[in-house]
């Protein structure tokens, strides 16, 4: 029986987070939910990601946005990667902001898909909108159900 999207979709989540060394580890996410065509994902800034400005190095907050992009978009099992995005960053993040970002799948079109992501500090102020454009590429992120 196949599972359902919801499961599918955590599923899928979980199995990219547990070998996704760059988020987990390096950056120290934290995967909140991986859903059909959404997904939410939560960083600490720490001393590391401090730039000459003593503010988060937009790279950093970057990096946060394009995760929770690669989770919203594979979510449904095919394996999907970006083919294109943007940021606008909106206001500095500081030394132990506990930053969201939030993910959500605009547009999905045949191989395209558009999605949009909001990261915002604990206050809710939002910190950075990312647009990403992904595509679908052959495969699946864990083996179908039968």
């Amino acid at each position: 029986m196949a599972l359902s999207p919801d499961v599918l979709a955590a599923r899928v989540g979980e199995a990219m987070f547990a070998v996704d060394a760059a988020s987990k580890d390096f950056m120290q996410m934290e995967l909140l939910a991986c859903e059909p065509g959404r997904a939410v994902m939560r960083m600490k800034v720490r001393e590391p990601m401090l730039n000459g400005h003593k503010i988060c190095h937009g790279g950093l907050i970057f990096t946060l946005a394009d995760s929770t992009f690669a989770f919203a978009c594979n979510s449904r099992n095919k394996v999907t990667v970006a083919a294109g995005c943007s940021i606008e960053f909106l206001k500095p993040a500081h030394l132990d902001d506990v930053l969201t970002c939030e993910g959500v799948e605009q547009v999905l079109q045949g191989r395209h898909g558009i999605y949009d992501m909001k990261v915002s500090n604990q206050r809710g102020e939002v910190v950075a909108m990312f647009r990403g454009k992904s595509a679908t590429i052959p495969g699946t992120v864990i083996p179908e159900e039968s």
